[in-house]
């Protein structure tokens, strides 16, 4: 396990730089885990991304499964950015932990096109309380481990407002993404409102 995490900060660093803070937290009954930022000072504005490290040290199992497998399962972290300096998302820390603890608390597994909700604004009068998981392979490549090991995917947190979320589980992951791109949407702006969706 610890060697696995090890791996994939040293992936994140490589990838995100190195991070500038970082935050444990620890929930009953399962392994702590970490959240990680790092600030990306680019030309169209800083960027702040914040990545989970823990939830990769065991494979994900389906709910269904008699039995968990220790070692085969798909593994991920999960990374969520946002333009720095609008709002206090570093009160995501929490929020984001508990995502990334909820494969080994409520046995569930998280892939790309599924909706996560944490119950509450994501931060201090956010206007999204979940996240679309993205394809993992973008920002972050995806970590290779030895076999049988599954890698370990980095998933992108895409925040969505009630609305979303909603016209989400009628429409589908792909075609709210459609719609996000056909408007142009900033989906960093942590203020931003929802996307149109007559």
């Amino acid at each position: 396990m610890e060697d696995v995490l090890a791996l994939v900060e040293a992936r994140l660093r490589t990838a995100l730089g190195e991070p500038d803070a970082r935050a444990a937290v620890t929930f009953l009954g399962t392994d702590r885990v970490e959240v990680l930022r790092f600030l990306d000072r680019g030309g169209d504005g800083d960027i702040v991304r914040y990545a989970t490290l823990g939830m990769s040290a065991h494979p994900m199992t389906d709910p269904t499964a008699a039995l968990a497998d220790p070692v085969k399962g798909p593994r991920a972290e999960l990374v969520l950015s946002v333009r720095a300096g609008l709002a206090d998302t570093d009160k995501v820390l929490r929020p984001l932990a508990v995502l990334a603890a909820s494969p080994q608390v409520e046995g569930v597994v998280v892939a790309p096109g599924a909706s996560l909700d944490v119950g509450g604004p994501l931060w201090p009068d956010a206007p999204f309380s979940s996240v679309l998981v993205a394809e993992s392979g973008g920002l972050v490549e995806d970590l290779e481990l030895d076999g049988p090991i599954d890698p370990v995917r980095f998933l992108p947190l895409l925040p969505m407002t009630s609305n979303e979320a909603a016209w989400k589980r009628v429409h589908g992951a792909q075609e709210l993404q459609e719609r996000w791109l056909t408007h142009g949407t900033d989906l960093r702006d942590p203020l931003r409102r929802s996307v149109t969706l007559d």
